[in-house]
């Protein structure tokens, strides 16, 4: 695998292009890596593949790069988004960034009546989704969708979609965590049973789903409960474990 440094760059390539970077690459590019005028380059632009450049220009502040030839063609992951309640500023950003790096075609916040965090920040979350795609190399960025009520979200859902809806709740209300009536399956159980068209994972708030939530999810056609095992995640935890799960069964793992 090559070690040059890797960008992704919104812009048109075609071979002896310049293109100049904006400032907080150009410091990446030459004071984080040390790279200079004459070194070599990957970018790519979530459209056309990846591209060699070379550094053709290199100041203080600015750098431009001149395109060279595709070194890999377009692809782009199996069809998995994932919908999550928003956490902690910390935990969130590790969710975006392992999604990221787990293949995740679209991210998009979900808000509960458990969700802890009122408010997320979509550049945020796309700096790091960015960061994340350039050192995995994804030729593409997921999609950073706007925040959405759960229930916006189920009235408006695509049905030809799979909804796998980790649920860590029982049915028997007076036993911790709903007791073992109701349980939903294990995970890679039922993924053994699912399609392998489109699929969207969904990952509640770190308190779990509301009663009212859970009893609308499990009424709907798309959803399909899944349990994440006999131990309850973190939702940060969860999300890795249920794409994991995901990827190797259904995904771009086999």
């Amino acid at each position: 695998m090559s070690t040059d440094p890797r960008l992704y760059l919104d812009a048109e390539f075609s071979a002896g292009a310049l293109l100049p970077l904006q400032k907080d690459q150009a410091h990446y590019l030459l004071t984080v890596m040390r790279r200079k005028a004459g070194d070599r380059v990957r970018v790519f632009n979530g459209r056309d593949g990846e591209w060699q450049a070379e550094i053709v220009e290199a100041g203080r502040r600015n750098a431009v790069l001149a395109i060279g030839e595709q070194s890999r063609k377009q692809v782009s992951p199996p069809d998995l988004a994932l919908y999550f309640a928003p956490v902690k500023k910390a935990r969130t950003d590790f969710i975006v960034e392992k999604a990221t790096e787990l293949g995740a075609r679209a991210i998009t916040p979900v808000m509960t009546a458990r969700t802890i965090a009122d408010r997320v920040k979509a550049d945020r979350m796309e700096a790091i989704s960015r960061e994340a795609a350039e050192q995995t190399e994804r030729l593409d960025l997921p999609e950073i969708g706007a925040p959405i009520a759960l229930t916006a979200l189920i009235n408006s859902w695509d049905t030809t979609r799979t909804l796998v809806f980790c649920d860590e709740g029982g049915d028997e209300a007076e036993k911790p965590w709903g007791g073992e009536a109701g349980r939903a399956q294990p995970m890679a159980q039922a993924m053994g049973d699912a399609d392998d068209g489109p699929t969207a994972i969904l990952i509640g708030p770190e308190g779990g789903f509301a009663p009212d939530e859970r009893g609308l999810l499990r009424r709907q056609s798309f959803v399909l409960p899944v349990t994440l095992g006999p131990r309850i995640l973190r939702a940060d935890t969860a999300v890795v474990a249920a794409m994991t799960v995901w990827q190797a069964l259904k995904g771009d793992w086999r």
